[in-house]
């Protein structure tokens, strides 16, 4: 989508690349998760190398910035959307492997629906968070894009730290009643 817009930052740096190695980031493809596997964590997250985009490049940088955010939640949708249409090709089949099959597309269908919902939550570094610098008016998307460099910490905030401090809070306030 950059390339299109003007921008050949990202082939320039090689990261138009099916190459899952050109996308690994230290912290959030490794780090993180196996960080999570060792806490016994109820889930798992990750996220692999940002793709460099230079936006002062674009043609039009503020629409250009919308339009780039939302073709990875419109990929993650059309992913979601082919494994719900493959599912009529399981039943052609063997009994094995339509087992395996639909498995597989049940979670691809899942996975890719989640981190479209997930990706447009309104905080920068997140696509939804540059959409919505872009269509803000200034007012409010400066002091939201001023938040990118703490996106990270606040996002992990708000997914481990949050639900830890709940859970300590219900059960100090449960103790107390009895």
């Amino acid at each position: 989508m950059a390339t299109r817009l003007g921008d050949d930052t990202p082939r320039n740096e090689g990261r138009v690349t099916l190459n899952p190695l050109k996308h690994i980031d230290p912290f959030g493809t490794i780090l993180l998760p196996g960080v999570l596997l060792l806490l016994h964590s109820p889930f798992l997250f990750g996220y692999a190398k940002p793709v460099p985009v230079n936006f002062r490049a674009l043609r039009n940088p503020r629409s250009g910035m919308v339009w780039i955010a939302a073709a990875g939640p419109a990929t993650n949708i059309a992913l979601g959307i082919l494994a719900a249409l493959a599912f009529h090709l399981v039943g052609f089949l063997p009994a094995t492997a339509a087992q395996w099959s639909a498995a597989n597309l049940g979670n691809a269908l899942i996975i890719n629906v989640v981190l479209a919902v997930f990706n447009m939550f309104p905080l920068p570094p997140l696509d939804g968070g540059r959409i919505a610098v872009g269509v803000l008016p200034n007012i409010v998307a400066i002091p939201l894009a001023r938040l990118e460099p703490y996106g990270m910490i606040i996002l992990i905030g708000l997914l481990f730290i949050l639900p830890m401090v709940a859970r300590s809070w219900e059960s100090i306030s449960t103790s107390s009643r009895v």
